[in-house]
């Protein structure tokens, strides 16, 4: 009995310790337009944050627009804006434009991260090309087209975020906005893991576009244009998915719900369609892409306003492993490799 006391205390004593370590292990950098004392510029923060620290660094952003490209390399690092409403990173960027001159997609979006253990909370983050834009003819200096022009379409590629090299990815509490097509766009098909929670995600064509495993909680996503909300890729493990709970869908009268051209699974727990959703279940892109998992796209209790659709009527047991639908939640998506939940 004495023991198990001892070895109680001890386990409570380091449980103290190990707090107080990981507090004092943070950092705290501030970010303000009206205050002098503070970085007025986000990308500042970013860049005086040391190559090599082993340090959780918090970058607390004040309410304002903030007019930047953000370029996050370094690992564990948290935004956290004072008002997700309020505190706005924008910029105006259409990726067929960006490649004209660029040999990449680092720089495309409004966000871009390569890095690992990223967490974004209480922010707006927006691509606003689409909305300033109309259909337009560009010179474009990499473009096979006579005359080097192109074309640039209002609802083509916006990316307000964008991932490369990278996992474990965190957004709570956030707009995600674009008019045009992939405004989020955490991709990692070998080991990526992107989780969102209480987020609102706007766009056009597969605005929403995870590879590798993703869940999305209490999330709405607004379909502006284009033939599909959402899109995966799970090509590279057969136990990739992407995982919607209590989910929201609207958007213009007859937007689409998903499709997709590469190996993907779907799930989607206790979602709400709205009556404009039409009557086509996530479909399959003709593609030279062998799909070598069939078609995967499981419900449990999703509804419509106006009336139900057949497709999406309940069907987890199809699924492999037959999971149940109290077993569908964070931990089941990304197994023993993370837990995202975790001082959340």
């Amino acid at each position: 009995m004495k023991q198990y006391i001892y070895s109680t205390i001890i386990f409570i004593m380091c449980s103290l310790f190990y707090r107080k370590w990981v507090v004092a292990q943070t950092d705290t950098l501030m970010v303000s337009q009206n205050n002098r004392r503070s970085f007025q510029h986000i990308q500042d923060a970013l860049n005086s944050i040391p190559v090599n620290t082993f340090k959780k660094v918090v970058i607390f952003i004040a309410n304002g627009t903030y007019n930047e490209k953000l370029l996050i390399q370094k690992t564990g690092i948290e935004l956290l804006g004072e008002d997700k409403d309020k505190t706005i990173i924008t910029q105006s960027i259409a990726r067929d434009i960006w490649r004209c001159n660029h040999p990449s997609d680092w720089g495309v979006a409004t966000v871009n991260i390569s890095a690992s253990d990223i967490v974004i909370k209480n922010l707006t983050i927006q691509n606003t090309y689409g909305f300033d834009n109309n259909t337009n003819t560009v010179s474009c200096s990499s473009d096979t087209a006579e005359n080097f022009s192109k074309i640039i379409r209002r609802d083509g590629h916006q990316m307000a975020l964008r991932t490369f090299a990278g996992t474990r990815l965190k957004v709570i509490n956030c707009n995600l906005k674009a008019f045009g097509g992939d405004t989020v766009s955490p991709w990692n098909v070998t080991d990526g893991m992107f989780y969102f929670k209480d987020c609102t995600l706007m766009g056009g064509v597969d605005f929403y576009c995870p590879r590798g495993w993703a869940y999305a909680e209490n999330c709405s996503f607004i379909a502006t244009t284009g033939p599909a909300c959402i899109w995966h890729d799970g090509s590279a493990n057969e136990d990739a998915k992407t995982v919607f709970k209590n989910c929201r869908f609207d958007g213009y009268k007859g937007f689409l719900l998903g499709r997709f051209h590469k190996d993907a699974q779907f799930y989607l727990v206790n979602c709400h369609f709205s009556e404009n959703m039409a009557n086509k279940p996530i479909y399959l892109v003709p593609t030279q892409n062998v799909i070598q998992w069939g078609y995967r796209a499981y419900y449990y209790n999703c509804h419509r306003t106006g009336g139900d659709y057949d497709w999406f009527k309940n069907n987890l047991t199809t699924a492999k492993g037959s999971p149940l639908p109290q077993q569908i939640n964070a931990q089941w998506v990304f197994r023993t490799k993370w837990n995202p939940i975790l001082n959340e």
